[in-house]
């Protein structure tokens, strides 16, 4: 079972720019980088705020639950 992150596919439709989504919800773009790869462990609500206000979706959107995915966990 994984999170699976959408954002990517979120910014590719509303054919936003991740630099421009960096700069107006002042993500640094290494951190935005790491979060559309899904290399994050966690995601503070006030970030997950700021990028669905700026690109007017919901967290459902960006996040979605996948019982089947393969989740890889380097602390293993």
């Amino acid at each position: 079972m994984s999170i699976i992150v959408n954002l990517d596919v979120v910014l590719a439709n509303r054919k936003v720019r991740s630099k421009d989504l960096a700069s107006a919800t002042g993500i640094t773009g290494q951190n935005l980088s790491l979060i559309k790869q899904g290399k994050i462990k966690g995601l503070r609500f006030s970030t997950l705020n700021e990028i669905c206000r700026h690109l007017e979706c919901q967290p459902g959107d960006i996040l979605v639950y996948c019982e089947d995915a393969f989740f890889s966990d380097d602390s293993a």
